[in-house]
């Protein structure tokens, strides 16, 4: 980074689950926790590579959400997520959503979009996803690579925008 002096792409990957709690089982020590990592580590995060982003002609930021943190995802009962309730990660999630809106509008010389990766084999939490790690970087691949018009503002899974 000294090198360069810039950074052209930033991806906001960090996520825990906050483990299988049911919402009446969720205490304020665990959505601390989560959000301290999925909320306030984006910010964090984002914070501190703003000035290499801004020296970059062309900065992106992909911030990792989920279809778990989709209003319109999960109350739809023909998706898997609506088969979920995870009090402390869809928040955490649907926060990260606004956090990319909102980042999108205060700084419009980036493309800023939020990105679920679907389903996806991640770890021992996540074990029963439907998909690869290979499968699951696709969207966020495909949205670090936008060209200086792609969009802005956005949430996107592999198979393009999806509801908030």
């Amino acid at each position: 980074m000294k090198r360069e002096g810039h950074i052209d792409v930033l991806i906001n990957n960090a996520g825990i689950s906050g483990g299988r709690t049911t919402p009446r089982e969720v205490t304020v020590d665990i959505m601390e926790h989560v959000y301290q990592t999925n909320v306030f580590g984006v910010v964090n995060v984002t914070h501190h590579f703003l000035p290499l982003l801004d020296n970059s002609e062309h900065p992106v930021i992909v911030n990792v959400s989920s279809g778990l943190g989709s209003f319109g995802t999960i109350l739809n009962l023909e998706t898997i997520e609506s088969k979920v309730n995870t009090l402390a990660y869809s928040s955490s999630k649907a926060a990260v959503s606004m956090l990319t809106v909102q980042y999108a509008k205060g700084l419009p010389h980036m493309h800023i979009n939020a990105v679920d990766p679907g389903p996806t084999k991640t770890g021992e939490q996540f074990s029963r996803g439907a998909q690869t790690l290979e499968e699951g970087t696709d969207a966020i691949v495909k949205m670090a690579t936008i060209d200086k018009d792609g969009p802005t503002g956005t949430f996107v899974n592999k198979d393009g925008i999806i509801p908030w």
